[in-house]
């Protein structure tokens, strides 16, 4: 849901529209400026680099466990390396239910979900099971499923995501074979599936959630379903009689995305990110025709490389300058 007003946060822009309406006077203008660019107090430092370290120790611990066992894979049995991991994945496990839901438990759900990929990558070489690489990630996709559906830890349901994707992407590449004319069809898999996830957050999130009013997550998944898109939209503007119908679904959701970054952006007053992420892919897409229009319809290529700088140039301009006019309309940041 849209943040009441005296929850948004204390932006320059939103205390200098305060003064202009007459609420703040000039005194508490220039209070009220110097309280909202000030440095955090020493608790939240504390907590911050608190909760920056045990993630970071977390990633390396994990990433540790990987690198063992690949470089001591020769020397271990294979009832060895599938007992410490069982060992690991049982150990975080019941770390994550002792610890409750705290940071720490769920950054122990979060190892125990890593290293049920870990257990079945181990137990597929020492068998030998045949098993393709898209069958691991869609696997390890399904059976942390419950742990993700009840642990309410957004970075676990960004893992998922990442899980599908690349699961998709090998499937594509290993039964598919790779093949061209699917590729744009592949980006409108990733894209739909991607904007799914993004569309379900932003949902639940619009409902009073606490554990999804962060943002990164939604900005992740936003640039996860605009990016292959994008790439096929502009394959298509480029050649659109060699890429495919699946390319020009692909421009039609781009445009599609264009519109819900900006309702979301007023919806939420004040959310840059997707409003400048929206404009880099109208950029790139107007860009790419302009380039088009040039170097393959009007076959000047020498001069479309005079022609493109300025084009770029103008669009920044531009871009700049409405992005400035939407922050100070809805009072975000400039720099957020």
């Amino acid at each position: 849901m849209p943040k009441d007003l005296l929850d948004l946060d204390a932006t320059p822009e939103r205390l200098r529209a305060l003064a202009d309406a007459g609420v703040l006077p000039p005194t508490a203008l220039e209070r009220a400026f110097h309280l909202s660019v000030a440095s955090p107090p020493r608790a939240e430092w504390r907590s911050f680099l608190s909760t920056t370290l045990m993630a970071l120790g977390t990633l390396l611990v994990l990433s540790g466990v990987i690198y063992f066992f690949a470089y001591n894979w020769a020397a271990l049995h294979r009832f060895g390396k599938l007992g410490l991991i069982a060992a690991a994945l049982v150990g975080t496990a019941v770390g994550a239910w002792r610890l409750g839901e705290g940071l720490a438990g769920q950054l122990s759900l979060l190892a125990s979900a890593v290293l049920v990929g870990a257990l079945l990558a181990v137990y597929g070489q020492a068998y030998q099971t045949g098993a393709d690489p898209y069958e691991l990630f869609v696997g390890w996709a399904v059976l942390i499923l419950p742990w993700v559906l009840l642990a309410r830890f957004a970075p676990l349901w960004m893992f998922l995501v990442l899980l599908l994707n690349t699961g998709i992407v090998l499937f594509w590449g290993q039964v598919l074979d790779g093949d061209e004319d699917t590729a744009a069809w592949l980006a409108v898999v990733l894209g739909l599936l991607n904007g799914f996830a993004w569309a379900t957050y932003e949902h639940f999130a619009n409902t009073g959630l606490a554990w999804l009013q962060g943002r990164w997550v939604p900005r992740g998944l936003a640039v996860m379903t605009v990016g292959p898109l994008l790439a096929a939209a502009v394959a298509f503007i480029v050649a659109p009689s060699e890429v495919g119908p699946g390319a020009g679904v692909a421009l039609l959701l781009v445009l599609g995305s264009l519109a819900a970054e900006y309702a979301l952006h007023r919806h939420l007053r004040g959310e840059l990110f997707l409003l400048t992420l929206g404009v880099l892919s109208a950029m790139t897409l107007a860009t790419t025709w302009v380039g088009r229009l040039l170097i393959v319809d009007a076959n000047v290529n020498e001069f479309s490389l005079f022609i493109l700088p300025f084009v770029v140039i103008g669009e920044v301009a531009l871009a700049v300058w409405w992005l400035r006019n939407e922050a100070r309309a809805t009072g975000a940041a400039e720099e957020a």
